[in-house]
């Protein structure tokens, strides 16, 4: 041990996401178990009655302890409210992209300090929900000077931000895309890029073309940023296939996926990252999480935390959507909301809790982590580490 030591005893299932671990399966669920955290890592995993020593104990009680959830597509930086544009869809609004131009309005116009507080406020939701790593994305403010703004908001409080001018066409643009594009890929891409971690572009109707998209990604890679994809949200388009094309770490959305489109994923390293919460917010038919897992494709379930189309930030809510409407296992659920999170971000020591991972961890007041999907609504997470310490 090289730093204060902490055993976690009284753990009556222990989920790994390590399938050497335990029953072997994706999971590796380990009964009667315990951990030793060591600083900000994981010493040891095992069974309760062969734990070593550590500086303290902490018991809980034969409680459930899971990976903190790894939130792999949020867009968390922006002002104002859509409140009244969702209560429009309620009434039979057909949802489409152009909402996120009211959000553009209020987020240029808000002062930094009102885009961190509010981004800041929601990451504490997802923080107390269970939620350790987040992505944040760019995209509402859509000028040089926005976008790199709320890129600097976001790498206050997270490491994994995404560059996302090309969210859509801003209305000053709207009859010189081929100038937005020279902005997005030139003076833009330069100021966002030394903030950002990755390059995200919206390949949908209402959006961003295959040859736009493919242009925007490019330049990014050529600035040393790491690609990821917006695409199939409304239709059945080219997002999926240019992801695979490029090599993207994973393509988000994919409510609308071709026979074509689901054997290119299962084939490539690509990660389809599922957002239920966008299907339950606009009504859309939600993604075949089936069709996709029975293909071997690798599945994520991320919140897409934004005003318009899923302002939640509350994974288990996307598990139990996931479990009920989607056609996914309890099991398969856990495992796309923290190891496939981590997985779409390119991270092997967050989502798992093994020798030497990051000492992220959910506890639920719950005997098996089933009750995520089984209990929908309920606040089953009662305590939250992160880095080694209780939150």
């Amino acid at each position: 041990m090289s730093g204060w030591s902490t055993r976690l005893t009284g753990i009556g299932q222990l989920v790994t996401c390590d399938p050497s671990a335990g029953d072997g399966s994706p999971l590796g669920v380990i009964p009667d178990a315990a951990l030793v955290l060591d600083g900000s890592k994981v010493a040891w995993v095992g069974r309760a009655v062969d734990a070593p020593d550590a500086d303290e104990q902490v018991d809980l009680g034969g409680r459930t302890v899971i990976p903190g959830f790894v939130d792999s597509h949020a867009h968390l930086v922006f002002d104002g409210d859509r409140a009244d544009e969702f209560a429009a869809r309620m009434a039979g609004q057909a949802y489409t992209a152009g909402g996120i131009r009211s959000t553009m309005l209020a987020t240029r116009a808000a002062a930094d300090e009102v885009l961190h507080a509010r981004a800041a406020r929601l990451v504490a939701e997802m923080l107390r929900s269970g939620t350790t790593t987040v992505e944040i994305k760019s995209g509402y403010g859509l000028t040089v000077i926005d976008e790199a703004r709320s890129l600097a908001v976001a790498r206050a409080l997270t490491d994994e931000t995404t560059y996302l001018g090309a969210h859509v066409v801003p209305p000053e643009f709207a009859d010189d895309r081929d100038g937005y594009l020279a902005l997005l890929t030139g003076p833009m891409l330069d100021a966002c890029a030394p903030h950002a971690r990755w390059v995200d572009v919206f390949c949908d109707r209402g959006a961003f073309d295959a040859d736009e998209a493919r242009a925007v990604l490019l330049a990014g890679r050529a600035r040393g940023l790491l690609l990821r994809l917006h695409g199939n949200q409304l239709e059945a388009g080219p997002g999926v296939q240019l992801a695979v094309e490029l090599g993207a770490a994973s393509v988000d959305h994919c409510t609308y996926v071709t026979d074509a489109d689901i054997e290119a994923l299962a084939g490539s390293s690509t990660v389809a990252t599922l957002l239920p919460g966008a299907e339950f917010s606009t009504r859309a038919p939600y993604p075949q999480a089936r069709r996709l897992l029975d293909a071997g494709v690798t599945v994520a379930l991320a919140s897409d935390c934004n005003p318009g189309s899923s302002y939640t930030t509350n994974l288990p809510f996307c598990i139990a959507v996931a479990v009920r409407d989607m056609g996914m296992t309890p099991a398969e659920a856990v495992w796309s909301a923290t190891a496939g999170g981590a997985q779409a971000l390119l991270r092997d020591d967050v989502g798992v809790l093994r020798v030497d991972a990051r000492a992220d961890l959910a506890v639920l007041e719950a005997p098996s982590y089933v009750h995520l999907a089984y209990r929908p609504g309920v606040p089953l997470v009662t305590a939250v580490w992160r880095g080694g310490h209780p939150t």
